[in-house]
């Protein structure tokens, strides 16, 4: 049964939850998202700064002077709804349907980005009614920019607080990691991806007339099989094998009597720690040279594979989940890329914990109400493990 929320008890979470949820912040326009949360932020004391690189709204928001620094780094920007009469409700129209909060970006990530905001108000009211003095600081870095280009979102923010010397030391990224049942995987660290554009130069001519021409589709197609069977590594205890996938090939003029003159090709390496971008460009241009291929290729690097392996931090978390809702978390890098990889390179510590991933990015976009305060409970679990015990 649908529901519209307004006329639900709601706790603060859900209700900070359901604002950012109206607000139809496609990527890279946050839409007010950002002032939304800087508000409730500023409120209990934390410092603000717009930071905004090209058309993207960033904001970086810290409490206290002293390290260590606790960030919860996040995104106010969704990916597009699709056809929105595919969807059951309006996708910028929070509904509840038995006991699932639906809207586009409910877990991906606007449900962690509320979390983290209560977390903290809850463990400013704490921190205040007990005298407690955090040994410590607090950060917000959000931006706008994660589900478009990346470019003038975190990536710059974290140039600009490198350049003054401001550093993270812990980070907990809100990206959707659970599967089952919030809290069951938490991710500490993530693959790299390198992406590669091939281009086989060949010699247009008649079909009929192959003396007369050169098929760059004949000749891409051995080594471009032999990077299919590679074994590039064996992964590591913390990493699966690297994998190479072709996403695109595109050759032809159109016409079945026509050899075309080129073609290219779009592939992608997701890597471990076992490979370096130099390895890996330095195999996959052999095997293409070893075929004696008329070629040029373009590299472009996503980011590097990281891995935290700060104890203090994984242990706070997994003792935040335990209590919480009593789950047992597993370690995980599995999955795409995400933010933390431009905050990791810096020596931050980073993990990813946030709501179950099952429906991120589909139509029908939805994440279970009672994991939203769960998932607060478990922020600000943490939050007093690292800078209260």
């Amino acid at each position: 049964m649908s529901q519209n929320p307004a006329s639900q008890t709601l706790t603060p979470t859900a209700r900070l939850a359901i604002q950012l949820l109206k607000i139809p912040s496609v990527t890279p326009d946050d839409m007010g998202c950002n002032k939304l949360m800087m508000d409730r932020l500023e409120a209990i004391g934390f410092k603000n700064e717009v930071m905004r690189f090209g058309e993207v709204n960033n904001f970086w928001a810290r409490s206290g002077d002293a390290g260590p620094v606790i960030c919860f780094a996040g995104h106010t920007d969704v990916v597009p709804t699709g056809p929105e009469e595919s969807w059951q409700s309006p996708p910028f129209d929070p509904v509840l349907r038995d006991g699932l909060l639906y809207a586009r970006g409910a877990a991906d990530m606007k449900g962690s980005l509320a979390a983290m905001v209560t977390a903290c108000e809850r463990f400013a009211a704490h921190c205040e009614s007990t005298g407690s003095q955090p040994r410590g600081s607090i950060a917000f870095l959000i931006t706008g920019d994660e589900e478009g280009a990346a470019v003038d979102g975190t990536r710059k923010v974290i140039e600009t607080l490198e350049a003054r010397g401001e550093k993270i030391t812990w980070c907990i990224v809100g990206e959707p990691s659970s599967t089952e049942i919030l809290g069951d995987v938490v991710k500490i660290g993530r693959r790299g991806s390198l992406h590669g554009l091939l281009t086989v130069h060949g010699v247009q001519g008649h079909v009929a007339y192959p003396h007369l021409a050169k098929n760059p589709i004949h000749d891409a197609m051995l080594p471009l099989a032999a990077l299919t069977r590679e074994t590039w590594d064996n992964g590591n205890a913390a990493f699966p094998p690297t994998t190479f996938q072709i996403s695109n090939i595109k050759s032809g003029t159109g016409a079945d009597n026509v050899i075309p003159g080129v073609l290219s090709a779009t592939f992608n390496f997701r890597f471990s720690t076992e490979l370096s971008e130099a390895d890996i460009r330095e195999r996959a241009e052999a095997i293409l040279n070893a075929h004696e291929v008329d070629y040029s290729l373009e590299w472009k690097l996503s980011g590097l594979p990281f891995l935290t392996g700060n104890d203090r931090l994984i242990e706070a978390v997994k003792d935040s989940v335990r209590e919480v809702n009593g789950v047992e978390t597993q370690p995980s890098t599995s999955g795409g890329t995400s933010d933390g990889r431009f905050i990791a390179p810096t020596g931050a510590e980073v993990v990813e914990l946030g709501p179950c991933n099952a429906s991120i990015h589909k139509i029908d976009e939805h994440v279970r109400l009672s994991d939203l305060d769960q998932l607060s409970l478990m922020y600000e679990g943490i939050l007093r493990r690292l800078l209260l015990n």
